[in-house]
């Protein structure tokens, strides 16, 4: 962790950092503003609430120099409509390109952006920011100078350190109302291509975790920004002003909606695989979704505040938060002589003979011999199963908590499941010479 002085601000890094492919990081962090230059740049000190702003500030460190070699500033590109006396005043509305001083957090937190995600692309050498206190994503110009980053001209896009490309809420830069607000206190914005090559349907485009969306749900979204790669520069919508898309290429649900929620933190990852990684940071969630919506995979962090659980322990909101759940190659190049073979559990009290359950490799599951129904369910599944007379029926949780074990007979047997969340389940049939297990979903 850098920590730099200048002058009488100390100026952190917070939240994220990008790897160029020379080395350098390219890092977010917070600068501080006292009260003399906030009203000096025009701020309205009513939303001061504590007399300082921390505003958003990007920098590029040479880790072999320890130095920085480049950097960018929020606070060398505002607009504000409050004060005419003072600098930056103009029409909002007319400087798009630009930060409305006065925009922001109602509260007056000084944390005025909290700059919650950062990226660069090194094919268009430009960084991507996520701002969740606007309810946008910015992209600016890494080709230029520092010196032209401080101004509004140079660099490829010959715009300096203006803003490249905004999305979101163009209310924050008078282009809109709220029917066209799009984003909602999202993370995780990243252009689509770790690990991808150009045949992802998705490849370059933008995805971001839209936290916020709906009361009780989150979702994950696709733009495909409008780059306009001969004139360097994105486009907008004459006819109205806001940046385009109007509107998402693709929003991604859990099939149950509401798992996949969480008012802060998370994130999604295209695979090569053509599935999609989520994580509902909140509630330590994450699971692996198929395009067309079947859950392959999930898990649960099995911490609170950072001290291992017991296994199956049921943990509520913001016992367990994950920032973020990335999956990375068997050959990514920082694993090459590492010892990648498990060592032990972290839950606490591990049941060590769950995980068979879930990655037998030794039996085939064979469907004629073993039905569960209906699937989804509510109240009651009927279980079917082939071998002998009599079985022991198991239902347990997917963090491998025993929810259920029945005796049964027949080779068949009806199970209540009206006193079951919604969620998904995993249903074991054990016979004298048989061993069968199947997920079940609960849909109330």
């Amino acid at each position: 962790i850098y920590q730099f002085e200048m002058n009488d601000s100390i100026n952190r890094l917070h939240h994220d950092f990008a790897i160029k492919p020379n080395g350098n990081i390219i890092a977010l962090a917070w600068e501080y503003k006292n009260t003399d230059a906030c009203i000096a740049a025009g701020r309205d000190t009513s939303t001061l609430a504590q007399g300082v702003l921390w505003p958003d500030w990007v920098f590029e460190l040479d880790p072999f120099q320890d130095s920085i070699v480049w950097e960018w500033h929020v606070w060398d590109h505002l607009v504000q409509d409050f004060d005419s006396t003072k600098a930056n005043y103009g029409v909002v509305a007319d400087n798009p390109y630009k930060i409305d001083l006065n925009y922001g957090r109602p509260d007056g937190h000084p944390d005025w952006h909290h700059g919650n995600a950062l990226d660069y692309n090194h094919e268009l050498n430009q960084i991507m920011i996520s701002i969740p206190y606007f309810d946008e994503i910015w992209i600016i110009d890494r080709s230029t100078s520092s010196a032209q980053a401080a101004t509004s001209s140079g660099g490829f896009s010959n715009r300096g350190g203006d803003l490249m490309f905004r999305w979101g809420n163009p209310v924050t830069y008078g282009a809109g109302d709220s029917s066209h607000q799009q984003l909602f206190f999202q993370h995780d914005a990243q252009w689509i291509d770790d690990f991808l090559d150009f045949s992802h349907p998705y490849y370059n485009r933008i995805a971001v975790f839209n936290n916020r969306v709906g009361a009780n749900y989150s979702t994950a979204n696709v733009i495909n920004p409008g780059w306009e790669m001969y004139e360097h520069k994105y486009l907008e919508d004459p006819a109205t002003g806001r940046f385009i898309p109007e509107e998402v290429d693709l929003t991604l649900l859990h099939p149950d909606t509401f798992p996949l929620y969480s008012t802060g933190l998370s994130g999604v990852q295209f695979l090569p695989n053509g599935n999609v990684l989520l994580n509902a940071g909140r509630f330590g969630y994450a699971f692996e979704m198929t395009p067309d919506n079947q859950i392959v995979w999930e898990y649960v962090t099995p911490l609170r505040a950072g001290v291992p659980v017991a296994q199956g322990e049921m943990l509520t909101v913001n016992n367990n938060l994950t920032f973020r759940v990335k999956r990375y190659p068997a050959d990514f190049k920082a694993f090459e002589g590492k010892d990648l073979s498990a060592k032990f559990y972290i839950e606490q009290n591990p049941d060590t003979t769950f995980c068979a359950l879930l990655t037998s490799v030794e039996q085939i599951m064979i469907d004629e011999a073993f039905k569960i129904y209906p699937n989804p369910a509510d109240d009651r599944i009927t279980v079917e199963w082939d071998g002998m007379k009599y079985a022991q029926l198991e239902i347990y949780t997917l963090q491998g908590q025993l929810l259920n074990s029945v005796s049964a007979s027949g080779g068949r047997k009806y199970l209540d499941t009206r006193s079951y969340q919604n969620g998904i389940y995993l249903v074991a049939v054990r016979t004298e010479n048989t061993f069968y297990t199947k997920p079940i979903v609960i849909q109330h």
